[in-house]
């Protein structure tokens, strides 16, 4: 059955968990450090019972003992409704507007035209590609190694180098599409394509028949490309955090 945007939500938790988090009266309280803000970030799942400014304070104790900047990531399902207001109020501005989408799998648009690789080598490619800090590709190492999903990375090579990544994470009968990154000097030369082609067709694979994706929303060329795959805007997701503290 296709999921609901509910259940998008709590796949895209499912994909992005790290090895340590907590949960508060209702919240989901996400503290690695790394360059995934879905991992390091306050997701208000569930109803709550505590006074919502005590709320906001404990997690700005917690994060800040951490050294994570504390961040809130908001949805159209965010717990309870006046979060949002509340945290605009308090100085923490609106960033990241994020669009999930998703598509049924056409198995006669998918073909294997990337390389699989083992997660450790995988990791080094993309940090490097990124230009990770260490502390970065530890954190993102530790999280996808932690996972009991099925997480399979998937890059192109050139010239002998990588020159493009993506990963697909695999639950029930669902695929996330993730970390789909190119080398800004191979770009337009149809990786991205070839590689949401290619993790399509390892999650169809896996039994997978529908994939979902997070897209920056004013990212217009790669929801041109997702579209063609089929892929939909389901809802929009963006974070909240004070000045100096959203990166």
């Amino acid at each position: 059955m296709t999921p609901d945007a509910r259940r998008l939500e709590e796949l895209g938790l499912n994909s992005s968990a790290p090895p340590g988090q907590l949960l508060y009266d209702g919240w989901l309280l996400r503290l690695l450090p790394g360059k995934a803000k879905r991992a390091r970030s306050v997701n208000a799942v569930y109803p709550s019972t505590q006074p919502l400014e005590e709320k906001i304070a404990y997690c700005e104790r917690l994060f800040g003992a951490a050294g994570v900047p504390t961040l809130f990531r908001m949805t159209p399902f965010s717990q309870p409704a006046g979060l949002d207001a509340t945290l605009e109020r308090r100085g923490y501005g609106r960033f990241d507007l994020t669009a999930v989408e998703l598509a049924d799998i056409d198995p006669s648009r998918v073909a294997m035209r990337a390389t699989p690789m083992p997660l450790e080598p995988w990791i080094d490619a993309i940090s490097e590609i990124r230009q990770a800090s260490h502390g970065e590709r530890a954190a993102h190492l530790a999280r996808l190694r932690a996972s009991p999903l099925a997480v399979r990375p998937l890059a192109i090579v050139a010239t002998g180098r990588v020159v493009a990544t993506g990963l697909t994470i695999v639950e029930d009968d669902c695929a996330g599409l993730f970390d789909i990154v190119v080398r800004e000097e191979a770009r337009r030369r149809g990786h991205a394509r070839a590689l949401v082609a290619s993790l399509l067709a390892t999650a169809w694979e896996l039994g997978a028949r529908h994939a979902y994706l997070q897209v920056n929303a004013g990212n217009d060329a790669a929801r041109r490309l997702y579209a063609s795959f089929g892929f939909e805007e389901r809802y929009m997701y963006w974070y909240r955090g004070r000045a100096g503290e959203q990166g």
